[in-house]
């Protein structure tokens, strides 16, 4: 068979990329580790059918084998990913590949956005780290309407997260949550990587939730990534509720935003009211869970920056929300009782961005197979989607 007369010096780029060794890359291909060492130094070369299946491993386009060097790639975003003062490792393949994805997305809303003759948002960058956390999380709520109303029409903290990713759509802010790149369930999200990312823009401001994290801790990644729209501060980051107070002390811009998440959801002032001292502190948990419509996390998080709970106190109902989410991921496994397709593409790509993708290929604006490949479905299913979206 003919021999594709690749780079040597990009197929080990694209191995390490992907985080392949020499041995593995060797599996996918079937061939053993010394004859893939001798492409990727140059002495032999695969066949276009090996070359096409390590592209496909690598998740690298195949043409890029035959480029002269290995490609210079920028995640342009800042790396707010810190722990203790470590900083975290290069972006995974994962992350960069969602990353170019979730660009693409927010490219073309910015366009149909500034067609549809949209001023930019005012909030977007009103504040500064400079600014009062309690004033910037005041500001939020009024701008989204989280307010006591908001709370009581909830059922509980799962619903109320709905109803706040809701108001943040109508205010003009992409919220995605995945958990996997695009639909590939064989390329998980690491929530040790990442938990959200926030890119701030006037007109098409944008919020990721790696929906991989428990469920109970997705309300303060919103809040925290709300936070940073607000400063306008572009940012990727792992707000991790199990942290000590002052583990993340050197990130200035993170520590003001989980400041300010923590104000949006549970007001100090009144929290501080509200917990009963004649009562344990879990009553205490449980009961203002319910009010403030949260997970027992975020409460137990509250009282533990508010000096009512010890730290080991509080890591006992971190590893109990913990289990509490296994256990529930565990009996829809079982019962395959999971959301639906359409259900996961609308939390995947959002309800606003769906709207919009869909309005504007039937309006002709959008040809459909690339109002479908934005939203990840086949072109056949689109109106059928449209329809779900609708309520129809």
């Amino acid at each position: 068979m003919p021999e594709a007369l690749i780079t040597p010096d990009v197929l080990r780029w694209a191995r390490k990329r992907a985080q392949f060794t020499p041995d593995g890359a060797a599996q996918k291909v079937q061939v053993r580790p010394e004859r893939f060492i001798a492409w990727e130094e140059g002495n032999i070369y695969p066949t276009f059918r090996q070359a096409k299946k390590l592209a496909k491993a690598f998740h690298v386009p195949f043409g890029y084998f035959f480029l002269p060097a290995p490609p210079k790639e920028k995640i342009d975003i800042l790396d707010l990913r810190t722990v203790g003062g470590q900083v975290r490792p290069d972006f995974s393949l994962e992350f960069i590949d969602l990353y170019h994805d979730i660009l693409r997305k927010q490219d073309w809303f910015r366009e149909y956005r500034l067609q549809e003759g949209i001023r930019p948002l005012s909030f977007i960058g009103k504040f500064s780290v400079d600014s009062d956390f309690k004033e910037v999380a005041d500001d939020i709520r009024q701008e989204l309407t989280i307010d006591d109303q908001l709370r009581a029409s909830s059922r509980n903290w799962e619903q109320f997260i709905t109803r706040i990713i809701e108001q943040v759509e109508k205010a003009g802010i992409l919220v995605f949550r995945n958990s996997i790149v695009g639909n590939n369930t064989h390329r998980p999200l690491s929530v040790d990587e990442f938990r959200g990312l926030a890119i701030s823009d006037p007109i098409a401001p944008l919020i990721f939730i790696n929906s991989r994290d428990a469920k109970s801790a997705h309300i303060f990644t919103l809040a925290h990534e709300l936070a940073h729209l607000w400063l306008g501060e572009s940012g990727v980051s792992n707000p991790i509720l199990k942290t000590k107070k002052n583990e993340n002390h050197d990130q200035r811009i993170e520590s003001f935003c989980n400041k300010t998440a923590a104000e949006l959801l549970v007001p100090e002032d009144e929290f501080l009211v509200d917990w009963d001292r004649e009562l344990s502190s879990e009553d205490n948990i449980t009961l203002l869970s319910k009010k403030y419509r949260v997970s027992t996390l975020v409460i137990a998080r509250r009282g533990y920056d508010l000096n009512l709970l010890s730290y080991d106190e509080f890591q006992e109902f971190y590893l109990d929300a913990l289990q509490f989410d296994r256990r529930v991921k565990d009996r829809l496994s079982e019962s395959d009782g999971g959301p639906g397709s359409f259900t996961m593409q609308k939390m995947r790509n959002g309800a606003f961005f769906s709207r919009a993708v869909t309005t504007a290929a039937f309006e002709g604006r959008l040809p459909l197979r690339d109002g479908a490949a934005l939203l990840g479905i086949k072109p056949a299913r689109l109106k059928k989607y449209a329809d779900f979206l609708a309520g129809k």
